[in-house]
């Protein structure tokens, strides 16, 4: 793309040398919570016009999904009074090997938001110790049942 002689990097999508200022990266984690990464995402380096064609407005699309599961109302299984009248979507997200309660809450967030529900119910936050040694951590998973509620529910439970 910048026709340098000396271009040391090469686009992940067109295979293009490229040199660092012209240049466009991503983070690693920059996708982390999608279910499945695409191939053109997974690269972390890229040329200017693979990355506003491919990357950008992928990487706009994920921010407004996360921006809109940072809104998602979570309530969890042992809220059945305010949820039971409420009804659930036919799917059931299941998170594993989460390094942390809020992680894993905000993963299935990000679940619902991806399919356009505005709220989780019946949510199960479940940790397991693992110890090695004289060391432990512990893995979170998590469900979920999506659903939708109309503001006036949101706001009045």
């Amino acid at each position: 793309v910048c026709q340098k002689p000396k271009a040391t990097l090469v686009c992940g999508i067109c295979k293009s040398a490229v040199c660092k200022y012209c240049a466009q990266f991503t983070q690693e984690d920059s996708f982390s919570f999608l279910a499945k990464v695409p191939e053109d995402l997974t690269h972390g380096t890229y040329c200017g016009p693979c990355f506003d064609d491919k990357v950008a407005p992928e990487l706009a699309k994920y921010d407004d999904t996360m921006e809109r599961a940072k809104n998602v109302a979570v309530f969890f299984k042992d809220q059945g009074k305010e949820t039971r009248l409420i009804k659930r979507g036919n799917e059931v997200f299941r998170v594993k090997d989460c390094p942390d309660r809020d992680e894993t809450l905000m993963r299935l967030a990000f679940f619902a938001a991806q399919k356009d529900f505005n709220s989780l119910i019946d949510v199960d936050l479940v940790s397991e110790k693992i110890r090695n040694g004289t060391y432990q951590t512990q893995k979170w998973s998590g469900t979920g049942v999506p659903a939708n509620l109309s503001d006036r529910k949101i706001n009045r439970s």
